[in-house]
């Protein structure tokens, strides 16, 4: 199969870039014919860039050159996009049906119903704008930024709802989670049922770590961020005697390294590489995932279930059906910090907790490994070119 993948990067280097080189290797490695058109979003520069790209948001006639060059010369059996904002614009799905091309397009965020992408406002999940055809609410709030930017951000969702592009003009949609797929099912987005289909994305086989070899302390990894919980986490720290382990970078790093001075049981390693949170992740007791916020689908997760890592998680919706309680990992209440320590605090005589550990591993067998996501992948492209 000839498949020409398009994205669009950001200005930084983020998990969509990983998953998209991620799947262009994985279908290299399969045999496919495979083709890259990557656009880039640029920083903006003065009043005329800021209203050109305005404009060019909505539909980019320069991209649109650029994908019927590389349609005329790879002529694909199929275009998979996996992200279009900003630079590529949504006239990218106008020039592929006029060649009646099948367009599959991955849902990495919430962008198309939420203005910010995330369904999330002063930190807490927020669902103003999900069934708002032109959501006024992002605006009001100035969700993106500020009330400018967010409304050059609605106007480009908005105007293609209008336009029936969401719905007329992609043949398929995959998003991450079946949490996912049902707030833009029941969405103003209005598509289809048979549109939308689940398929996760996948890691590496980090190995597993048996119960038995691990040491006694809890680890999160992750942004410093309150949207990830970490003032809750903070409060655990002060509080508990256990041992907790943090990596990661961001607003509560200096907070957080000064905690660690004072309390022996908090260990701060900053920003560390892959390969070091890797050792760190098969030595804890389990991941630490206090997010205040949906998430989509977080790597950090997938890879503690490769390694056999239990995730003690917030129970807020789709984290609590990613990592099911008692089986995987465990719940507590979200944004509870008491809730948390007494997770953690009770975690070693938790009476299924060698389960909790062949379970994480299993769950990552049969959902999250290369193998099980080409063959949903694959499932997926054959449904959209018959």
């Amino acid at each position: 199969m000839k498949i020409l993948l398009v994205h669009n990067r950001y200005l930084q280097y983020g998990g969509e870039d990983a998953v998209f080189e991620a799947e262009t290797n994985l279908l290299l490695q399969k045999g496919h014919t495979v083709e890259q058109l990557i656009f880039q979003n640029v920083a903006l520069e003065g009043a005329w860039d800021k209203i050109k790209t305005s404009f060019t948001s909505i539909y980019n006639f320069n991209s649109v050159k650029k994908l019927k060059q590389v349609i005329a010369s790879f002529k694909p059996d199929l275009i998979h996009v996996h992200n279009f904002w900003k630079e590529a614009s949504p006239s990218i799905f106008f020039e592929a049906q006029r060649h009646k091309i099948p367009v599959v397009m991955t849902l990495h965020n919430y962008r198309l119903i939420c203005s910010n992408a995330l369904l999330m406002r002063e930190n807490k999940p927020c669902e103003l704008c999900v069934n708002q055809r032109f959501p006024l609410s992002g605006i009001k709030y100035g969700c993106f930024g500020n009330k400018l930017i967010t409304a050059q951000t609605t106007a480009i969702t908005g105007i293609h709802k209008m336009l029936g592009t969401w719905q007329n003009k992609i043949t398929h949609y995959i998003c991450l989670t079946e949490f996912a797929r049902q707030k833009f099912l029941h969405s103003s987005l209005q598509l289809k049922d048979t549109q939308i289909s689940v398929k996760p994305n996948f890691v590496k086989d980090f190995g597993y770590s048996h119960a038995d070899s691990r040491e006694n302390f809890f680890l999160f990894v992750g942004r410093l961020s309150e949207e990830k919980g970490i003032k809750t986490l903070l409060e655990v720290c002060k509080n508990t005697s256990q041992k907790i382990e943090i990596i990661g970078s961001g607003d509560f790093e200096k907070e957080i390294q000064i905690l660690s001075q004072t309390q022996s049981n908090i260990k701060f390693w900053g920003f560390k590489d892959k390969t070091f949170i890797m050792e760190r992740l098969k030595a804890s007791q389990a991941l630490l995932m206090p997010s205040v916020w949906y998430e989509g689908l977080p790597t950090t997760i997938l890879e503690a279930f490769s390694t056999g890592t239990p995730v003690i998680v917030s129970d807020i919706d789709n984290l609590n059906t990613i990592v099911m309680d008692g089986y995987n990992g465990i719940h507590f209440k979200t944004a509870n910090s008491n809730s948390l320590q007494e997770k953690i605090e009770a975690f070693s005589s938790f009476s299924k907790k060698e389960m909790l550990y062949q379970n994480a591993r299993k769950t990552f067998e049969e959902n999250y490994t290369e193998e099980v996501v080409y063959d949903k992948l694959m499932k997926i492209y054959e449904l959209c070119k018959n």
